[in-house]
C-alpha cells in the first residue's frame, strides 16, 4: 500500500461541486483508490486577495502510480476541469497539489516531497489534520502544526456546503 495525500482547492464555477467532482476523479485514477477525504473548508485567499474564497479539502489515496506519474495525472485532472495558469495565486477552477507520498522525501524541478509550503498553510494543514492528525515523516505532528497556524478565515462546512455550527 502506497499512501499519498492530495490537497484540492477551487474558487470558481461552483467551487464545492468542483472539489466534490475532483474527489470522484481521484478515485477513478488507474491503480488508485480514494481511501478517505476531509470535510470541505471555506478559506480566505492567500497571496492574491482580490478573488472569491476557496473551497479546500485533502484526500488520502492508495496508489500504485509512482510520484511523478501521479503528479502528471493530477495535472491532467486539472486540465479536464478547465484549469488555467494565468498568474501565481490566481483564481482557479481546480488546484490539485501532491502533498505527501508515502515516506518519500525528494526535491526536483517537477516535484518536491513533502510539499515545501504545506506546513505554513492553514488551508492545507487543517483538513489534513482532520484525516491524518499524527506524525508524517518529513512533515511532523500534523495536528500540532495545524493548531500552531493562524486559522482565521478557515471554516469547516457541513455536507450541504454550509458553515458548521461551532461546538461550545
Amino acid at each position: 500500500m502506497t499512501l499519498a495525500y492530495v490537497a484540492l482547492g477551487s474558487n470558481l464555477e461552483q467551487p464545492a461541486e468542483q472539489v466534490r467532482a475532483a474527489l470522484a476523479a481521484l478515485g477513478h485514477l488507474a491503480g488508485t483508490s480514494l481511501l478517505r477525504h476531509s470535510s470541505l473548508y471555506r478559506t480566505a485567499p492567500v497571496g492574491y486577495a482580490d478573488q472569491p474564497d476557496f473551497i479546500n479539502a485533502v484526500a488520502l489515496l492508495d496508489t500504485r502510480l509512482p510520484p511523478l506519474d501521479l503528479l502528471d495525472q493530477l495535472f491532467a485532472i486539472e486540465q479536464r476541469f478547465g484549469r488555467e495558469r494565468s498568474f501565481r495565486n490566481a483564481p482557479r477552477v481546480l488546484d490539485l497539489d501532491l502533498l505527501y507520498y508515502d515516506d518519500v522525501i525528494m526535491g526536483g524541478p517537477q516535484l518536491t516531497l513533502p510539499h515545501p509550503r504545506m506546513r505554513e498553510r492553514a488551508f492545507v494543514m487543517v483538513p489534513l489534520a482532520e484525516i491524518a492528525p499524527g506524525m508524517l515523516p518529513g512533515v511532523g505532528d500534523v495536528a500540532a502544526l495545524a493548531v500552531g497556524l493562524d486559522c482565521a478565515g478557515v471554516e469547516r462546512l457541513d455536507d450541504g456546503g454550509e458553515p458548521q455550527e461551532k461546538q461550545e
